[in-house]
């Protein structure tokens, strides 16, 4: 809805429309002078060559700095700060019996930043080739900006985060981008990053370790698996886009999937009635969250043995150890715990024409450590490893779409500082008139410029649909 003329209100939303437009045009941009897309591959291959990294599984008496505390059983950094492993007690209304997990809490605010700069009259974003110790291919796209609190904080004793000034109170920064979101609450309690595209006009010296891309390109290589990483995908969901800049000539996907973004359609809910669907959810579902011991967790089926904490079913995740060597990280060597799920993701984005618009279907999802009861997720989102699949809606509407109905399809790695080989297949699905339009409670039909919308403000879509959002895009 467009606010009152001559308010604060207006001038943000005319503001906002006018980055869009220049996003829109950094999205059609897909080559560029300044980091040809053909040059991306060798970069990244030679960056990988010349600089040496190394993550190795390790048991947990190889950790340095890092203990087991006396009387709980948590596995915590001896300066108290970083991340630690401790226990979490849940249930809900829909499973009123307590279950009892490992978690990984990290209390921090992290940083994930992306410089911007016009380049011939079109944005270019700064990516960072960066290795993290659970990428399963080592080094991918990272934000130019990628750092915990304690890292910024120096905790490590290490090298200052490069570009960090431009962030953090900078008084020349133009802000396009800026809004905490949350992490996977399956395995984070309460996790929250904040997401910055802070736009420069001043060159900055940059390593080879750093290359400029458009909008264009980095959608492009998100066609690839495991190539930009989680934090990237985060980041760049967040981008305004303009309603009513983009007709969308055609009746093909790719049109009606630029009218869902960039359009001015009228959708089958209005943004109050999508965002009336999330809060009833809050407000009714219950979801019970108690910290407790690790030690508790060895009563609820879990095991710990000098390699990892595993469940004893063999299922959903264990706790592991890695030593790490890399000589253009903050800290040359170190040692830390990682998560390491026990099978692949499945999320998956069911999106249909409803009176000619194309709409996503979203779920309000409740996860153990999600901070306000719910967000929205994809339509399906799912592990092998996790609960029964016949109670997954709609998991075998999309496990029956054949190739007609695939619009995008890849593998890509979860964030690689905390999980070890964390990768889900992203899928956007499309479905036709077989599919009913009513759908079950907690479920709502929404636009992708609605969903962008939204993305404006913190803790509405969790981070497997902010990729989706991403991901989307790469669809035309």
């Amino acid at each position: 809805m467009r606010p009152e003329p001559g308010s604060v209100a207006e001038a943000d939303y005319a503001d906002r429309r006018l980055t869009a437009g220049r996003v829109r045009l950094s999205a059609g941009t897909p080559d560029s002078r300044v980091t040809p897309t053909a040059d991306v591959p060798g970069w990244l291959a030679a960056y990988g060559r010349a600089h040496h990294f190394r993550a190795e599984p390790i048991p947990f008496a190889g950790l340095r700095r890092w203990y087991f505390e006396p009387g709980t059983g948590d596995l915590r950094h001896e300066t108290g700060r970083f991340f630690s492993i401790e226990g979490l007690r849940t249930s809900s209304d829909a499973d009123p019996v307590d279950r009892v997990q490992p978690i990984i809490v990290q209390p921090e605010v992290g940083l994930l930043g992306v410089l911007a700069r016009e380049f011939d009259g079109v944005l270019h974003f700064l990516m960072q080739a960066k290795p993290e110790p659970g990428n399963v291919n080592g080094l991918q796209l990272s934000p130019t900006v990628q750092a915990t609190r304690s890292n910024f904080d120096e905790v490590h004793h290490g090298r200052a985060t490069p570009f960090l000034d431009h962030f953090i109170q900078h008084p020349r920064r133009r802000v396009l981008v800026d809004a905490i979101q949350s992490e996977q609450a399956d395995w984070f309690l309460h996790k929250r990053n904040r997401n910055m595209v802070v736009e420069i006009d001043a060159e900055v010296p940059t390593d080879d370790s750093f290359r400029w891309l458009t909008l264009g390109q980095i959608r492009g290589l998100l066609r690839l698996d495991d190539l930009v990483n989680m934090d990237t995908r985060s980041v760049l969901a967040c981008l305004p886009t303009a309603h009513g800049a983009d007709d969308g000539d055609g009746d093909g996907f790719g049109a009606a999937l630029r009218r869902s973004f960039y359009g001015d359609p009228t959708p089958r809910h209005d943004l109050h009635a999508v965002t009336s669907c999330l809060t009833d959810v809050q407000a009714l579902r219950v979801l019970r969250q108690q910290s407790v011991p690790l030690e508790r967790a060895y009563e609820d089926g879990w095991r710990r043995d000098g390699s990892a904490i595993r469940h004893r079913s063999g299922r959903r995740f264990e706790i592991m150890a890695v030593g790490v060597t890399a000589e253009r990280r903050e800290v040359a060597s170190w040692t830390q715990p990682l998560l390491r799920p026990c099978s692949q993701g499945l999320a998956a984005l069911v999106v249909r024409r409803i009176g000619g618009v194309l709409h996503a279907l979203v779920a309000a999802r409740s996860d153990v450590g999600t901070l306000n009861v719910a967000e929205f997720g994809p339509t399906v989102q799912h592990r092998a490893a996790g609960p029964d699949a016949a109670a997954v809606p709609y998991l075998d509407y999309v496990r029956a779409g054949g190739p007609d109905r695939i619009r995008y399809d890849a593998v890509q790695s979860e964030e690689g500082g905390r999980f070890y080989h964390a990768r889900t297949r992203y899928l956007v699905v499309e479905a036709g008139p077989e599919l009913p339009v009513d759908c079950p409670p907690g479920f709502r039909w929404a636009t992708f410029g609605q969903l962008t919308e939204l993305l404006a403000h913190g803790h509405y879509l969790n981070v497997e649909l902010r990729t989706l959002i991403a991901c989307a895009h790469a669809a035309y």
